[in-house]
């Protein structure tokens, strides 16, 4: 009789155990893998920004606020651009928020080598930039921050291209207002 109980109990379990590898509780590894593993999930929303689409508001917004070449450069060296941003929607949603998906996000960032910029010079952001390249050419950046007035949100920004320092910073003074403008 004991032997009848501990194959369908082991069994359960093994069930178990794998349902949570592949659940939420399974770090993602790489930024492309983070996007994957909860595009589409409830809360989420992913959206790929067009260099094109980028121009037109940056532009835009550069030449009516500073007129920078800083920010028009930075523009035109955009290859690709990805955001996921959350925002809770359900008691589920703020759980997952509650696990850690900042901390998941920063984890990714170290263990793919990518080096925090100084953002102290960016005033108005509230964006965390890490960056990836030799010297002063950066090939990529990703950024963390929260959507405004949006409690326990989290926004993750991935951009490939060819940047300086100088560039990424001007781009990560005005990357809030891009992304509200283009997750709507």
């Amino acid at each position: 009789m004991i032997t009848k109980l501990r194959f369908p109990a082991l069994f359960l379990f093994l069930l178990l155990v794998d349902c949570r590898a592949g659940g939420p509780g399974t770090p993602a590894r790489t930024v492309a893998s983070f996007f994957s593993k909860y595009e589409g999930r409830e809360g989420f929303k992913t959206t790929e920004w067009s260099a094109d689409l980028l121009q037109r508001l940056a532009l835009v917004k550069a030449a009516k606020l500073l007129g920078g070449s800083d920010l028009t450069n930075a523009i035109t060296g955009i290859r690709s651009a990805r955001v996921i941003s959350f925002a809770p929607t359900s008691a589920a949603a703020r759980e997952l928020a509650a696990q850690g998906l900042r901390t998941e996000a920063n984890g990714i960032l170290q263990g793919e080598k990518y080096n925090p910029l100084t953002t102290a010079g960016f005033a108005g952001s509230n964006y965390a930039v890490s960056t990836r390249g030799s010297g002063d050419k950066i090939s990529e950046f990703a950024a963390l921050g929260s959507l405004p007035d949006v409690a326990d949100s989290f926004v993750l920004v991935s951009v490939q291209g060819n940047f300086t320092s100088s560039q990424v910073g001007a781009l990560a003074k005005y990357l809030p207002q891009i992304v509200q403008a283009t997750s709507k």
